[in-house]
């Protein structure tokens, strides 16, 4: 995993706090991007997923997160 830059979960039996946002993340996707299309060649999949990843954290505005992007929120946090 670190070779690969990703970071293990924190999170322990019965507290899976990070499990519940990614949960959610999924749900949109497939709502906003994935259901009635088929995706052939995988390749196809991999980019829509990849795109909608960018496009979600960089332009898709949040509610809960003041009307913010997720990275207008982090860059407000990191300027605080």
């Amino acid at each position: 995993m670190e070779k690969a830059g990703i970071k293990q979960s924190m999170s322990r039996v019965a507290k899976c706090i990070d499990n519940g946002p990614m949960e959610g993340f999924w749900g949109i996707l497939k709502r906003e991007r994935y259901y009635g299309r088929r995706f052939n060649p995988k390749k196809e999949l991999i980019d829509m997923i990849e795109n909608y990843i960018r496009y979600y954290n960089n332009r898709r505005v949040q509610r809960n997160l003041g009307v913010l992007t997720p990275m207008e929120k982090y860059n407000l946090y990191l300027a605080a």
